[in-house]
Parts: C-alpha cells; sequence; structure tokens
C-alpha cells in the first residue's frame, strides 16, 4: 500500500477529507478500517463518507475486494482531457523531439486499462512506426505501459501484474515486469524491444500533473534496430527533457 502525500487543507474541511479518502483508496486502502487509520478520520466518519462518496459513484465497494476508486471518476477524468490543454501544449514539443531525434514521438493518456494516443509527430524516416492519434493500446506491453504501470495507482498496477499476457516471446511478465518497474521508478523512464509489437522499439519518460500524479506518458518510438535495447539509453535523456518541457508548459 502507497500512503498518500501530505494532504492539502482548504476552508472546506468536508472536501479534504473526500480528497483524504480517494488519497488512500488509490493507494490501497481496502476497508473502513484502513480508511480510518490512514486518514486519521474516525470511524464514524469514515464510514460515513464513504457511503456517500459510493452514491456518487467516487468509490465502489467490491464484495471481497474491498473499497476501490469509482466509476464516475474516469467520466470526469475523460472530460478534464477534453477540456485540458493538454495536447496542444505538447504538439510542439513532440514535433521538436520527433526532428531532434528522427523518429516518431508520441503522447498517451491512460483510460481505465488501457492507453490512447492523444498527440503524436511522426519520423521523416521512411522506416518509421506510426501511432495514429486516438489509437488504443494495452497497458502491460511496451515502454509507454511500463512507465504507466510503474508511476500509476499501486492498486492497478498490481491487479494487471497479475494477469499480464505475453504479446510477443520478448514481452516481460510477471517477476520479470515488475523488476521493470522497479527500474522505471529509478531512472525515471523506460524502454522496450519487440515487447508490444516485433521490430518495434520505443523509449518512455512520465509526465507528472501539478499535485504530482501522473498525467500522461511521452513515448519515442522506432525500428527496434534504431531504438533497440542498447540505444535506449541514448535516447533517455531527450524522452525525458520533452516530458519536462510538457510539465513546465502546464505550469508544474
Amino acid at each position: 500500500m502507497t500512503l498518500p502525500a501530505e494532504a492539502t487543507t482548504t476552508p472546506v474541511g468536508v472536501l479534504d477529507r473526500v480528497m483524504a479518502i480517494l488519497a488512500v483508496v488509490e493507494g490501497g486502502a481496502r476497508s473502513h478500517t484502513e480508511v480510518a487509520r490512514l486518514t486519521g478520520l474516525a470511524r464514524p466518519t469514515a464510514h460515513r463518507l464513504l457511503k456517500s462518496m459510493e452514491a456518487h459513484g467516487l468509490v465502489t465497494y467490491i464484495g471481497g475486494q474491498g473499497f476501490r476508486l469509482g466509476a464516475r471518476l474516469l467520466g470526469l477524468a475523460a472530460t478534464a482531457m477534453r477540456e485540458l490543454p493538454l495536447r496542444d501544449l505538447a504538439q510542439p514539443i513532440l514535433e521538436r523531439l520527433a526532428r531532434a531525434t528522427g523518429e516518431s514521438a508520441q503522447l498517451f493518456v491512460r483510460d481505465g486499462y488501457r492507453r490512447v494516443c492523444i498527440a503524436a509527430a511522426e519520423s521523416r524516416n521512411e522506416l518509421r512506426t506510426i501511432v495514429e492519434i486516438g489509437a488504443e493500446l494495452q497497458l502491460t506491453a511496451g515502454s509507454a505501459g511500463k512507465v504507466f504501470l510503474a508511476f500509476g495507482p499501486p492498486a492497478l498496477t498490481a491487479e494487471l501484474l497479475a494477469t499480464a499476457d505475453r504479446f510477443t516471446s520478448a514481452t516481460p511478465v510477471g517477476e520479470r515486469l515488475d523488476r521493470q518497474l522497479a527500474t522505471a521508478r529509478r531512472v525515471g523512464w523506460a524502454s522496450s524491444a519487440g515487447e508490444r509489437e516485433p521490430g518495434v522499439g520505443s523509449v518512455s519518460a512520465p509526465v507528472h500533473e501539478p499535485y504530482g500524479a501522473l498525467l500522461a506518458v511521452v513515448s519515442l518510438s522506432g525500428p527496434e534496430q534504431r531504438v533497440g535495447r542498447i540505444s535506449a539509453k541514448r535516447y533517455a535523456p531527450a524522452v525525458i527533457d520533452a516530458a519536462k518541457e510538457i510539465e513546465a508548459a502546464l505550469g508544474v
């Protein structure tokens, strides 16, 4: 279970308590007792707020598994993504990344158990990778998927680690994937080579929102002979810099 960062305090105490509950449920709290302990709320207060939040779809209770974040949050997130100027801010940065490296660049956001490409800049090389805007890809293969798992909600990561399947013979699963996620957290980026699709390599880095949560992932992709395991370290600084540029444009 991951403990939340220090809670924000505002003049609206009930809202602060609701946000604290969402934070600990995202971090893995599953019972009334865990929520009360991690938030410092009295158990009757935690119970009452959880019931109200469940009625509004902010959390859901699954028998035998406990509390999870609710489906209403997905709808709110989707609307926020549409209204956030993320794509417009990221597009020129992706284009500079593609020109500087000669490879294709993409920006992904998470939608439930998938990642969606919301912006892209293609390589000018005749042999290149193309990811269409709107393309939905899995979270358990490819460098961008690894970044979503490494820096995203721990409960989702644990769930997908337990069910991940191979897409190619190179796709890491189980303990091997878990070790790679730990490395991604340590170095701040991830790479893949032929793991989602044979012959395709990529390097990805996280984009964080102002409060520190994972917002999106910048990815650089190309033929494995150009963007492979050995060359990944060469591209990583440019991808990380692009991610930080997007954060700066968002005011992070």
